[in-house]
Order: C-alpha cells, then structure tokens, then sequence
C-alpha cells in the first residue's frame, strides 16, 4: 500500500471516488427569507387653518377616536358670519331693485341698459354672498376620515394664520405592511402572494398578504417597495409598530 493510499482510507474516502457537494437550495427545499417591516395607516394627513381666526374649540384630543364628517376643530367667525348676513342683504337688494326696474321697463319707464345694469347688479351680489358663506364654512374643520386623533399642534384660544398646523390624524382600522424586498423576487412576488408578519411589540404572527408592488426598482441596493394587508381584524395594532415579515419564495 502506497502512501497515498493509506492517506484517503485514513480520511475515509476511497481511492478514484468522487467528493459529495452539499445539497443546493432548491434541492434542500426553500426557507423563508425574513426583513424588516413596518406597519402605517393607510390615510393619515395633518388638519390646517384655511382663515385666519381664534380657535374656539377643538373637540378631541390625541389618542381619541372619530368618525367621517365629525366636528374636529371650531373657529370663532364673528366678523365672518357678519360678512355673509351683510353679503345676504345686498343680494336682497339687488334683486328687489331689478323687480323693479323689470316692471318699469315693461312700461317703457326706463331704458334695457338701467335693466341690463340691475341684472348684473344681482350676479355681483351672489358673487359677494358666496365668497362670504365659503369664508364661513370654513369655520369649522370636519374630519375627512374615521380615525384617531395623533399629535394636536394648536391649542383652544390661539390665534392661528392660513396653513398652521392644528391635527395630525390617521386612520387606525387599515394598517399596511411595508417593506423593502430584494429586486430578485419580481420573478415570483405579485399581488395577492401571501405571507406572515411577526410584531415586536404584540409578540404575535399575523397573516398579510401583497398588496402593491413599487413601480421603480432602487438601483444601488437592488430593492423594491413592497405593501401588505394584514387579514383579518387586529384591533391590538397601531401604527407604527415593527416586525419581521416571514415569506417563503415558491
């Protein structure tokens, strides 16, 4: 026996035979690949002033629920309100003056340009009066949405400017799943795949499913945009939690 010889059957590998490669992935069966994730509501905005006025009154606080078309914010519009009831008058006047000025015309009293004039007269006042309620209307701020009430930026008797911040709100019923997924995965990754979400702060699993893929692909990290829905109702979630999302290529 050569040397040679006596080395491989030390290592337990025959003369002439061949060394075993580890088994590939697809062969092995395909784990799921875990990433971070992040839950956010699906609409949420931040409520401005649109007038400059005091606040009167806001009706919640953060951390309080509302519904759609639900009071959040009032202002005080005195001098508003006065401008529309004044607004309102004049519209009075001007259609009284051209009833008037109609009837005289049919008598051949007055000439059709004092009629054209009293006419006109009319449209500007409605003009004036709408310019008034929309000033009014704004008074008051209604919430777009049902949700709950995140941070408040103004407080009741502050003197706010158009565009000041006074709520940030959001919808806390339809939470998204968000994610960054390797570009790879467009090969398989549609809507509708399903896959599993672990959150940190509940401890629990919870099923989604693919929502919406990203439309532009990053192209120094190779990654994509990726959004879930949770299934089912999981009133214990907010926005803003984290977690591991578990997906498994097919």
């Amino acid at each position: 026996m050569t040397p040679t010889v006596a080395l491989l059957l030390a290592l337990g590998a025959a003369p002439g035979a061949a060394q075993t490669a580890p088994p590939s992935d697809s062969e092995a069966g395909a784990a799921p690949q875990v990433i971070r994730a992040q839950l956010v509501p699906h609409d949420y905005t931040t409520l401005a002033s649109e007038i400059a006025a005091r606040i009167d009154r806001i009706t919640k606080r953060p951390g309080e629920h509302f519904r759609q078309g639900e009071t959040l914010v009032v202002f005080d519009c005195v001098a508003q309100r006065a401008e529309a009831a004044k607004a309102q008058a004049v519209l009075l006047v001007a259609q009284k003056t051209y009833a008037v000025n109609r009837r005289l015309a049919e008598l051949k009293s007055i000439g059709q340009l004092e009629l054209d004039v009293s006419a006109a007269e009319i449209d500007k006042a409605k003009a004036d009066f709408a310019i008034a309620e929309a000033a009014v209307s704004k008074c008051t701020i209604a919430a777009p949405f049902s949700g709950v009430v995140v941070d408040q930026k103004a407080r009741e008797y502050q003197y706010t400017t158009p565009g000041q911040a006074l709520l940030e709100i959001l919808d806390d019923r339809a939470l998204e799943v968000e994610f960054i997924a390797p570009s790879v995965w467009l090969r398989w990754l549609k809507p509708g795949y399903p896959f599993s979400v672990a959150i940190d702060e509940t401890g629990k699993s919870y099923r989604a499913h693919v929502e919406l893929i990203g439309a532009r692909v990053d192209p120094v990290s190779e990654s994509i945009k990726v959004t879930g829905i949770i299934d089912g109702d999981a009133p214990d979630l907010i926005a803003g939690m984290s977690g591991r999302v578990g997906i498994a290529p097919p």
